[in-house]
């Protein structure tokens, strides 16, 4: 008998007890680690639009600027764990431990998964006495350091990685073109416009407007298959036979430790985000590349990317830590 109540007792307590909803249960925060209106902000926009309707509750974009990306990255990486607080992590989160900006690593976040990828482009201005990139390549390495110049970022932004990583496995010191920084693409292809420089390595969405101009031309793009709205330029493999790619690339990550209920759910609402014809559009049509990447193997690709900036940047005398 009293075995008895006790048992019904534990099923009314149990029947009782607050039942715990299936994350989410209330808005979410998408942490963008640059300015509103640049191309991660856009990106994030589009991703976050597509989460909302996926998962059922707000996403609200909140851009952290400041640092080269750090402020937005450190708020990523320190948010409570729980799903709550997540970011659009970009290429410059793996080279912030080497120049010791900052003193995480991407493995203070949970990858989720990989939404683009931007190639780098060899551009130079129409009159350049290149005629491909082969010819490009011969010049610089006969060349003593410092006689050509690059711009259209800083030095050790993804770009200029990119760009130095080419030249390595030409065998060609990546110190051989010296940086000219700026703020950003567009100044960049003025100054290779006045000839104040002679290459800018960008991504081809960001020189279309001087291509169209005839002011520019691009020798090559680092990627391994043809940028489809660029369908003359040719890749590296196709420029000199070496199959090389390099650029830019965005992700979505959240704080590590998130649960791993928690953690397959945002994959699996990511993955149809990413893998819509919305998204896929938008990114065609504004000249993003697209690239999808999901859990496991997006931690993968950025131990990759870790591994290979710590090694350019060490070549170009930009790792302060090892």
């Amino acid at each position: 008998m009293k075995l008895t109540k006790l048992l019904l007792s534990a099923a009314v307590a149990a029947v009782s007890l607050p039942a715990f909803a299936a994350w989410p249960e209330r808005p979410i925060t998408l942490v963008v680690p640059w300015a509103a209106g640049g191309g991660t902000d856009a990106v994030a926009r589009i991703l976050a639009a597509g989460l909302e309707k996926e998962l059922g509750k707000p996403v609200n974009v909140v851009n952290r600027t400041g640092g080269g990306g750090v402020v937005g990255h450190t708020e990523m990486v320190n948010a409570k764990p729980d799903g709550y607080t997540i970011g659009l992590a970009t290429a410059e989160v793996t080279t912030y431990y080497w120049s010791n900006t900052a003193p995480f690593t991407y493995e203070k976040l949970t990858p989720v998964a990989l939404v683009n990828f931007d190639s780098a482009a060899f551009n130079v201005a129409t009159n350049s006495p290149w005629a491909d990139l082969r010819a490009a390549l011969d010049d610089i390495k006969k060349q003593p350091v410092g006689h050509y110049k690059l711009s259209g970022m800083a030095a050790g932004a993804a770009y200029h990685l990119a760009f130095a990583g080419l030249l390595q496995l030409e065998g060609i010191n990546p110190k051989s073109v010296t940086v000219v920084p700026s703020q950003g693409a567009a100044p960049g292809f003025q100054e290779l416009a006045s000839g104040g420089v002679q290459i800018v390595p960008s991504s081809l969405p960001e020189g279309k407007a001087m291509f169209d101009a005839g002011r520019v031309k691009s020798l090559a793009v680092m990627s391994k298959e043809k940028i489809g709205a660029f369908p003359s330029v040719p890749t590296v493999k196709d420029a000199i036979g070496k199959e090389y790619e390099g650029g830019t690339w965005r992700g979505l990550a959240a704080p590590a430790g998130l649960p791993a209920d928690v953690t397959a759910r945002l994959v699996e609402a990511t993955e149809k985000v990413a893998n819509s014809e919305a998204y896929r559009s938008f990114l065609a049509e504004r000249g993003f590349g697209y690239a999808f990447a999901k859990g496991p193997a997006f931690g993968t690709f950025l131990a990759t990317q870790h591994k290979n900036n710590g090694e350019i940047m060490g070549a170009l005398g930009l790792r302060l830590r090892q």
